[in-house]
C-alpha cells in the first residue's frame, strides 16, 4: 500500500475543500452528500454524539446557520492507498476568541465518490495563547 500518492492527495483535498464551502454556507445538500449514507457513519461535535446519517443530517437541519466562518491552519491530508484518507485541520471562529477548533476526518472512497465515514470537532483553549 503506498501513502499520499499525488494525485489521490489532490482528489480529498478537492472534495475537502467543497466540504469546507458547503459547512460555510450551511449547504445542507451537499454537507449530507458528503457523508457516507450509512448508519455506520459517526460524527462526534463539541456538545453531540451522532450515530448513523440520519443523525448526523437531522442535526445539521437543527443547528445555527448563521456565523459559520472560520479560518483553517495546519491542514493535513495522509493517503492510504488509492481509497482511504484522513483529513486534519485546527479552525478558528472570530466569535470564539482564545479557542482552538479540532476536526478529523476520515474519507473513504465509494462508487459515488469520496464520502465522510467517520469525524470528530473539538474545541480546546487556543495554544497559541497559554502562557
Amino acid at each position: 500500500m503506498s501513502a499520499d500518492d499525488p494525485d489521490v492527495v489532490a482528489e480529498v483535498e478537492a472534495v475537502f475543500a467543497r466540504y469546507e464551502t458547503a459547512l460555510i454556507e450551511n449547504d445542507l445538500a451537499t454537507l449530507g452528500e458528503l457523508f457516507w449514507e450509512d448508519e455506520r457513519t459517526i460524527r462526534f461535535g463539541i456538545q453531540e454524539n451522532l450515530y448513523g446519517a440520519e443523525a448526523i443530517a437531522a442535526f445539521r437541519a437543527t443547528r445555527p446557520s448563521i456565523g459559520l466562518n472560520r479560518r483553517l491552519a495546519q491542514t493535513a491530508i495522509t493517503t492510504f492507498g488509492r481509497d482511504v484518507a484522513t483529513v486534519s485541520t485546527l479552525f478558528y471562529r472570530d466569535d470564539a476568541p482564545g479557542q482552538c477548533g479540532r476536526q478529523m476526518q476520515t474519507w473513504l472512497r465509494t462508487e459515488a465518490g469520496w464520502r465522510i465515514v467517520a469525524a470528530h470537532v473539538s474545541l480546546i483553549a487556543d495554544p497559541r495563547q497559554a502562557g
